[in-house]
């Protein structure tokens, strides 16, 4: 069944030509479904090749599909080829469910509005580009499937192009995220020009055997594609461009903070992480990267008041938490928190829509408060996706995989007590913003002047924010502390693809300890937010 591994990221490319082409003849109804129902079978799919690939024997868990070779000139001979490991099935699997999901969503959020068909068609190119990149054997065929996701993003952000707002916020997003571009394709170059290939696992290896010893290309390239991976995961310097992203709809918005735009950069450098290997340098760029960004996300999303900007900050704050992770070469680590964020910032975003939409367009979350009372369903799965994104311990997925990176900041010999500390305080930060959102929109009374939020929502709309829910609270229990036991299943999985001789125990001690300092942190960050903000 591996062999169908093709049509994962060729079925929403598909659906974006019949809507591009064809879209003008169809219904709104049969849009909808020809949006959906292609990445749902891309989804589909994916479990079929994804039960293939797990009940295969671990030493033959990788599997390359050529579909065609470019062309052959002196050697170079780049390939349409397909790559799958522990690695990229895990990110094709959340970006095609994730996608699905928030496709069927926007069957209902985005009925009547102007440019249905070309909502639905970009949509699917953004989901198609994301996989080709995350599939890709070769780098320049990442190249393409980078270029597309960014090209995606900057149509569906200035999707409202009539407003001329809305159109500098794409523009904005294209030309920032293009600078980091430009370092990635120069660190291509570099490749390239001095290993002579730019297949991905071949180019890795004679990275291993020529760069040894922590070379100066090595630090060169792994700093060249950092570059990329800072502008697409908006993380600082080139964060500007995010919070402006938000004047596209709201589903947009769930799919470029969950599973495509900015969680690219992340995969970019887990895929390319032997360069990092080499290079101590490159390593603590992206941990000290990541840990300025955190807390830099952190404290700009507790001055908010849009709703939807609290969120987009959120997400700059907990995509460092991922280049952290990086950054102290805790790979699975990194990975297992991109999996849980998707499934909580996809809950948050498409559960602010609702909260949106029912108050005819309000995002500012001070002309809220009580919508427990009106817009119960809305309330529980919100309060679900806060409470993952807060790490409230024990019962959701966000604490498992945040104390996972915070633990390795301790365990890893790349890790050092201020990486530590800067993942504690972000931990804080990070359940103060995210009870402040649930409180002062939620709770109290409503605001002066506010009429009920009465407005009731199909079971198009309904039914992803409530898997999401189950997903955001649930999927921790795939990797468990170490210290409960043998029952670490996700980073079990992820080893062939994320071991790394970086990642061995540094000279702080593990234990129970750094759980319970998170539990604390986070419980307390909960306390504060409630007594300023309840």
């Amino acid at each position: 069944m591996l062999h169908l591994l093709w049509t994962i990221p060729f079925l929403p490319l598909l659906a974006f030509a019949v809507l591009a082409l064809a879209g003008g003849r169809m219904s709104a109804r049969v849009i909808g479904l020809v949006g959906t129902a292609m990445t749902g079978a891309a989804a589909a799919i994916g479990l079929v090749v994804a039960a293939a690939f797990i009940t295969s024997p671990p030493a033959g868990r990788v599997f390359s599909q050529t579909l065609w070779t470019w062309l052959q000139v002196d050697g170079f001979t780049p390939r349409i080829a397909l790559y799958l490991d522990p690695l990229s099935l895990v990110m094709m699997l959340v970006v095609v469910f994730v996608s699905f999901l928030i496709l069927v969503y926007s069957t209902e959020f985005m009925r009547g509005e102007e440019g249905y068909r070309r909502f639905f068609a970009y949509m699917n190119l953004f989901v198609a580009s994301m996989l080709l990149l995350v599939l890709a054997d070769d780098l320049l065929f990442l190249l393409v499937g980078w270029e597309g996701v960014g090209l995606s993003s900057y149509l569906l952000i200035g999707f409202w192009y009539r407003d001329p707002a809305n159109g500098a916020a794409a523009r904005k997003a294209f030309i920032v995220t293009r600078v980091g571009d430009t370092a990635l394709l120069v660190g291509l170059l570099l490749i390239f020009t001095e290993l002579g290939s730019l297949n991905i696992q071949e180019s890795m290896g004679l990275a291993q055997q020529h760069w040894a010893g922590g070379a100066g290309l090595a630090t060169a390239a792994a700093l060249l594609i950092l570059g990329g991976a800072l502008g697409k995961s908006a993380q600082l310097p080139l964060q500007t461009w995010l919070p402006d992203a938000m004047a596209g709809p709201t589903p947009v918005s769930a799919l470029i903070h969950a599973a495509t735009m900015v969680t690219a950069g992340v995969y970019l450098v887990a895929r390319t992480r032997v360069l990092f290997e080499l290079s101590s340098t490159a390593r603590l760029v992206v941990a000290v990267s990541g840990a300025a960004t955190l807390l830099y996300g952190g404290l700009c999303a507790l001055a908010q008041r849009d709703i939807k900007r609290v969120l987009a900050y959120s997400t700059i704050s907990q995509i460092g938490y991922m280049f952290l992770a990086l950054g102290v070469a805790a790979w699975s680590a990194a990975a297992f928190h991109f999996m849980v964020h998707a499934f909580f910032k996809a809950l948050l975003f498409l559960g602010a829509g609702l909260v949106i939409k029912a108050l005819g367009e309000e995002h500012d979350i001070y002309k809220m408060g009580g919508l427990r009372h009106d817009q119960p369903l809305v309330f529980w799965t919100f309060l679900a996706g806060a409470a993952s994104l807060a790490a409230v311990p024990g019962v959701t997925a966000g604490f498992y995989s945040k104390d996972l990176i915070i633990e390795s900041t301790l365990t890893s010999a790349q890790g050092s007590a201020w990486l530590w500390a800067a993942a504690v305080i972000g931990a804080f930060l990070t359940s103060l913003y995210a009870f402040r959102l649930v409180f002062v929109a939620f709770f109290g009374e409503r605001a002066e002047g506010r009429a009920p939020a009465l407005l009731r929502f199909g079971k198009a709309a309904v039914m992803p924010v409530v898997a999401l829910a189950v997903l955001a609270i649930g999927a921790g229990w795939i990797q468990l502390p170490s210290q409960w036991g043998d029952l670490a299943l996700f980073t079990k999985f992820l080893e062939p693809a994320a071991a790394s001789p970086a990642a061995r125990p540094g000279g702080f001690a593990g234990g129970v300890g750094p759980q319970i300092v998170v539990a604390v942190v986070s419980l307390a960050g909960i306390y504060v937010s409630y007594l300023f903000f309840a």
